[in-house]
């Protein structure tokens, strides 16, 4: 598992400021529902004084996405708009004392919720939509402009570097090259020439083996209870906001897990399945889908025990 540091894993366990804020007036929406990472950041401003007053977050991804989302909440609140905008990803870091490298990603997309919340406040545009030929990895949806800005802001050098920070490169690796290209430019701008054989960063090993077939080397029922654990984990924080999840049935890859409660059909539950399905992801280091029961095909639905 990565080494993380105790305050992480004290604002995971116990996050600070989770939930919806009904008298927000800013908020900032980020992420790629689609793979698993994504934030909601809300925030109540004095209008007067522009000072955060409070601050909350809607997220469940990984524990460092919840980690970083709790910490930013805490640094934020009592600062102005002009203060806070000033907060990099790297304050996140190391107000946790630190970010496993293949987790600053988490830190990054904090910064960006901050952005659109404050944006959306003050009545500007704040768009994550892509230009044109802007997208450079089409799996995370990651474009040049967010990859230049993150090289820029903590002095990366490596492809692996940028996935780390970004994601972008970590699926299909055809955007490689792309990745590359902006790493030349954009270290050229401070004098300093692109080693494409230099070595990466030290790499943790993955949580569990990965056999050849992309499934770990579990048992069918070790991975049964494994998926169980994980999700009963998560069941506590999504009954505090009124809902619930129950595992359904595992079918190879494919994850049917019954949401019920606030988590039915509101407009943060996609964000909660793809929050589930990162955490399955970590945990049995494999690619997994998790899928609302309802689109499971057939009409006859076992439990995950048979």
């Amino acid at each position: 598992m990565w080494d993380y540091s105790d305050k992480v894993k004290e604002h995971f366990f116990a996050p600070r400021n989770v939930g919806a804020m009904e008298d927000a007036n800013g908020v900032g929406d980020v992420g790629s529902i689609s793979c698993g990472d994504a934030l909601r950041l809300s925030l109540k401003v004095d209008p007067i004084s522009e000072v955060i007053e409070d601050a909350k977050f809607q997220t469940f991804g990984c524990g460092s996405a919840i980690a970083s989302s709790s910490a930013l909440t805490e640094i934020i609140k009592g600062m102005t708009l002009d203060a806070a905008l000033a907060v990099t990803n790297q304050d996140i870091a190391n107000y946790l004392d630190g970010l496993p490298p293949e987790k600053m990603h988490c830190s990054v997309m904090g910064r960006e919720a901050l952005q659109a919340a404050i944006a959306h406040y003050r009545g500007e545009a704040w768009k994550d939509d892509h230009e044109e030929g802007a997208l450079v990895c089409k799996c995370f949806a990651i474009d040049a402009v967010l990859i230049e800005n993150t090289i820029r802001s903590n002095h990366l050098h490596t492809v692996e570097d940028v996935t780390n920070y970004t994601k972008a490169g970590g699926g299909c690796s055809s955007c490689h090259e792309g990745i590359e290209e902006i790493l030349t430019r954009v270290l050229a701008e401070r004098g300093e020439v692109f080693d494409p054989d230099a070595a990466p960063a030290p790499v943790e090993p993955d949580p569990l083996p990965i056999a050849a077939s992309g499934q770990s080397s579990m048992t069918n029922l070790q991975r049964i209870r494994r998926i169980e654990a994980v999700i009963e984990s998560i069941r506590p924080q999504l009954r505090m906001d009124g809902g619930d999840a129950e595992l359904v049935e595992v079918d190879g890859n494919s994850i049917y897990v019954k949401m019920t409660g606030a988590c039915s059909g509101c407009s943060m539950a996609a964000m909660t399945v793809g929050g589930i399905q990162q955490r399955l992801m970590e945990e049995l280091g494999e690619f997994i889908r998790v899928i609302p029961a309802e689109q499971m095909p057939g009409t006859e639905r076992r439990s995950a025990h048979g």
